[in-house]
């Protein structure tokens, strides 16, 4: 199968089923409903709404649920995030005052009722999951914590504070593991019980904030996005601790999905780029950057180095690292630049020039396909059975793609492009 996959011609692209407008403000969430041609939406603009396909091919609002506060004589705040259960129905809405509000949606879905609101944090939440399993709804926020509360008794079960804004989230529903991802830079994996919880490890490795977390429970592999522009799959299963390093977008990587079946990671970022990449393909880990106080290459001293600088009579230099080998060089030993997807690189990086000697042409054969979805992307959902993608932003638009041609859908379920 995995051959089949990657002689696809790299033609393909995603294919713009539908464009839904109509929210007065970002959207900072869309759903696609299974098994339905429907779509769910939170906005800043206040209101959540669910979008059915009407015959005529537009998606229309079956439900447009806004609240006015009486007793507060004040609207309800925006909307911030969401998770939503399809077999059971139930909706959780996170808003910006800290607030995450349970919600049951009737069954032809033109219909929502209010369960329960939830005091889940002191400032805007950022992310959460509900688990049917354990009945819970955890939580991050701008409050720089993570919460887990009962969704039975409505009550506060743990919380655990950050240095940092908490700004995503993962959750393993059968080993109640969190991965909760920061402004820092950091992902931190806790264990979460009833009453307690223990920080099991921190993962350092960008160097901007995490926007985006995604967790593959069958293979065990964390992926990250963050504001750096790239993402890094984190091998959590595996004993060695394996971190490989992605960069092909030029901006915020935003919004993360791994298809299992096909082994590829679907990434979206601020500028509306979508790129899918090939994780079944042998790939090697970017090494790390080596420290010096002189060109690893020529000798020559870099620009702190005041000693050599003063013995040898020479003006120090500006530091660079080629990224294959790690080595720290200066500019004139570095004076190449290439790809090397084997390592994640899909666009020209700075090398040594020993190292760019060693590269062959099939050594620059990408490992990943580019694509232009025109609009910022906050967040994206996929229903790959149906082949289906859906993004959204801050441009105030929805976009409903066919991605069959460009992840292998079909191959992988059996569906056959409509």
């Amino acid at each position: 199968m995995a051959a089949e996959i990657h002689s696809r011609p790299q033609t393909a692209r995603p294919v713009l089923l539908n464009k839904i407008e109509g929210h007065s403000d970002a959207v900072n969430a869309a759903v696609l409903i299974p098994k339905e041609d429907g779509v769910i939406t939170v906005s800043e603009d206040r209101t959540i709404r669910v979008w059915l396909k009407r015959d005529s091919g537009q998606y229309w609002p079956s439900i447009y649920h806004t609240q006015y506060n009486a007793h507060l004589s004040a609207m309800w705040p925006p909307c911030s995030c969401m998770s939503y259960h399809h077999d059971s129905r139930r909706i959780f809405i996170g808003q910006d005052n800290g607030a995450v509000v349970e919600f049951l949606i009737s069954e032809d879905f033109n219909k929502m009722n209010h369960v329960k609101t939830y005091p889940a944090h002191q400032n805007r939440v950022s992310d959460m999951v509900f688990s049917l399993e354990s009945e819970w709804v955890v939580s991050t926020g701008h409050d720089k914590s993570v919460s887990w509360m009962c969704t039975q008794s409505g009550s506060m079960l743990g919380r655990h504070y950050f240095t940092a804004w908490a700004s995503c989230l993962q959750y393993d529903h059968e080993t109640q593991h969190a991965f909760v991802g920061d402004y820092s830079g950091q992902i931190t994996l806790l264990k979460l019980e009833n009453q307690t919880y223990s920080i099991i490890t921190t993962l350092k490795g960008h160097e901007g904030s995490i926007a985006t977390l995604w967790w593959d429970p069958v293979q065990r592999l964390l992926f990250s996005g963050a504001s750096d522009h790239s993402v890094i799959m984190w091998d959590i299963g595996g004993r060695k601790g394996r971190t490989l390093l992605l960069q092909g977008h030029h901006e915020r990587v935003q919004a993360l999905r791994y298809l299992q079946l096909t082994r590829q990671l679907l990434s979206c970022s601020a500028d509306g780029g979508i790129a899918v990449w090939n994780m079944d393909a042998q790939r090697e880990e970017a090494p790390q950057w080596l420290d010096s106080d002189s060109c690893q290459k020529c000798e020559q001293p870099f620009f702190w180095n005041i000693k050599q600088m003063w013995d040898t009579k020479t003006l120090g230099l500006r530091q660079h690292h080629c990224r294959k080998c790690g080595k720290a060089v200066c500019g004139k030993c570095s004076s190449k630049r290439s790809t090397f997807p084997i390592m994640g690189f899909e666009f020209p990086v700075r090398v040594c020039d020993a190292c760019f000697d060693t590269i062959k042409e099939e050594d620059r054969t990408a490992l990943a396909t580019f694509h232009e979805g025109k609009h910022n992307i906050a967040h994206m959902d996929m229903d790959p059975s149906r082949g289906l993608m859906v993004t959204c932003g801050s441009d105030r638009i929805v976009k409903i793609w066919d991605v069959t041609q460009v992840v292998g859908c079909s191959l992988a379920t059996g569906f056959s492009p409509r």
